[in-house]
């Protein structure tokens, strides 16, 4: 009889991907960033243990959207005030301070809304420009979930 495998937190190696943004489309490249975050993507992925891989993302501000988008998506918070409803637009948000905040409030709706999903949106690292201060871990470029295959069909 064979048992049901089970990964446990020393086992867990996690690595760092570096994804590049520009020119992607915001929620296609969201769900991705989920899915490495989250650690579907590998064979040991354990739905109770933090077993996703650091992202690091870069061109946040250059991330593509589709159809009217950029006029019509509003994000919405609140002062906790009367009347204090603050609405900003997503082109508003790509043009402001800080543009990566748009791409981060995408994957923290993929995440789950929970401890681990707090603890897995610490594993993000999101940045406007070309440059980031991950070079240490020596992060792997991510080319999409292919490149994910070969990888571990080579490690057998």
């Amino acid at each position: 009889m064979m048992k049901t495998y089970s990964a446990k937190a020393a086992d867990l190696q996690p690595s760092w991907y570096v994804i590049d943004a520009e020119g992607q489309i915001l929620g296609r490249v969201a769900s991705q960033i989920a899915q490495i975050l989250r650690g579907k993507h590998k064979p040991t992925f354990t739905p109770h243990l933090q077993s996703g891989d650091f992202v690091v993302v870069i061109n946040a501000d250059k991330i593509a959207v589709t159809g009217k988008r950029l006029e019509q998506k509003v994000y919405y918070r609140h002062t906790q005030y009367p009347g204090g409803l603050k609405t900003t637009t997503l082109r508003q948000t790509l043009e402001g301070k800080h543009p990566e905040r748009a791409l981060e409030h995408a994957v923290r709706g993929m995440v789950m809304h929970n401890r681990l999903g707090a603890d897995i949106m610490k594993r993000l690292k999101i940045y406007a420009g070309p440059n980031h201060p991950h070079e240490a871990q020596k992060p792997i470029v991510w080319t999409g979930p292919e490149a994910l295959l070969k990888q571990y069909t080579a490690a057998k």
